[in-house]
């Protein structure tokens, strides 16, 4: 498809590549905000939530900003979910739009991969560089097999 859609057409397609592999997953999914053991609806959603594992969150824009790895940290935290996908489609090819995130991470990162700390919410930012042959909803299901 290339660049230059709107992330609910990109989203649209990543539900139905999901749906093809037969994975489950809720499409904007709400995302509870406890605070003072009361459950507040601020309207956060989540785009894409694979297998109750992976959060993905799609963006089509020129530039991801420092905001948008914190909505999905953030995301992932509330959700209690382990795994999260960035994937900014607005790029000429894919593998350039896709960040991996993991909270929590404690492995010795992988030669060459790139690590941040994030002071919090105490989870660290794996990115990884991928093959051109992996598609958005492929990724989705390596990422559920941590």
């Amino acid at each position: 498809m290339g660049p230059g859609l709107l992330e609910s057409a990109y989203e649209a397609c990543v539900d139905y590549e999901l749906s093809e592999l037969g994975l489950r997953f809720e499409r904007q999914k709400p995302v509870p905000l406890i605070y003072h053991s009361v459950k507040l609806d601020c309207g956060f959603r989540a785009d894409i939530v694979v297998e109750g594992q992976v959060v993905v969150e799609i963006k089509s824009k020129e530039l991801v900003h420092p905001v948008d790895y914190a909505q999905v940290l953030s995301h992932m935290r509330l959700l209690r979910v382990p795994v999260g996908l960035l994937i900014n489609f607005h790029v000429k090819v894919l593998r350039d739009g896709i960040t991996r995130l993991v909270n929590d991470y404690q492995e010795e990162l992988p030669l060459g991969a790139l690590r941040t700390e994030n002071p919090t919410c105490s989870a660290a930012i794996l990115v990884v560089v991928l093959s051109p042959a992996i598609a958005a909803s492929s990724l989705c299901a390596s990422a559920i097999r941590l």
